[in-house]
């Protein structure tokens, strides 16, 4: 983990000393909102914990919400608490038996509502308004959802459709296991594809060869040397990413 971003701020570590929420360069004094003190921070985290394993609680929505907030509330670590905090909803939800698989992703709500997603934090903080906050967080959940559901479907609608595609254009036994292949990994390299598919080498080059032809696959880092092309499955990445990936990569 050398080098990536907060690397060097104790990561793993509870914060040994103050930190506080504002403005880039601001001073304590100017902070938006300063967390509880380090000294008191153990005790407030054991609290933290106790709630998060209370399976008692009936609306387990509504629970997740409240140790969503509290735990940017204690902003226990020195960076990455707004990533672990947004990382812990799909967790909970999976604990909690709401999700088969911890793979439900709302930074893409609260990216687009960032605004009123800071100043509801802040209100529970400093007006205690846990209602404004808990109903912000629900309809978070509910949109998320549905623009989830949405997404799952057209992947299926999509795979129905290449899976056609692929067998009529590679006329190969293995257009499906090829097809299955790059929907699990949607941009890749071309040797990875050939090294890893376990499709002959001479097959797995042919359909590589056939998907960028028909433009089903686009080159979006050409081959130099001994590296290899990479490929991207724009239509694929299109719908998970909910934008134009090609354009973006040209």
């Amino acid at each position: 983990m050398d080098n990536v971003r907060g690397y060097n701020k104790s990561p793993g570590l509870y914060r040994q000393v103050p930190n506080w929420i504002g403005p880039r360069g601001c001073s304590i004094e100017e902070a938006t909102f300063v967390p509880v003190s380090a000294d008191k921070l153990l005790e407030a985290m054991s609290r933290w914990e106790k709630y998060v394993n209370d399976d008692k609680v009936v609306d387990r929505i509504v629970q997740l919400a409240i140790l969503h907030a509290e735990f940017e509330a204690l902003h226990p670590f020195l960076d990455g608490n707004g990533r672990i905090g947004r990382m812990l909803i799909p967790l909970f939800l999976y604990q909690a038996g709401l999700l088969q698989r911890p793979m439900f992703y709302i930074s893409q709500y609260l990216e687009a509502n960032r605004d009123e997603y800071y100043g509801r934090l802040l209100a529970v903080s400093r007006d205690d308004d846990w209602t404004g906050w808990c109903v912000f967080f629900l309809r978070a959940v509910y949109e998320q959802a549905v623009k989830n559901g949405s997404k799952a479907t057209a992947i299926m609608q999509l795979y129905n459709e290449m899976k056609k595609e692929f067998a009529e254009l590679t006329h190969s036994q293995y257009a499906i296991h090829s097809l299955d292949w790059i929907f699990g990994r949607p941009v890749f390299k071309g040797s990875d594809f050939i090294k890893q598919s376990g499709i002959p080498k001479a097959t797995a080059s042919r359909i590589l060869s056939l998907l960028k032809e028909k433009k089903i696959l686009s080159e979006i880092v050409q081959s130099t040397g001994r590296r290899s092309s990479t490929f991207a499955y724009t239509r694929l990445l299109s719908i998970t990413e909910g934008y134009d990936f090609f354009a973006s990569h040209v």
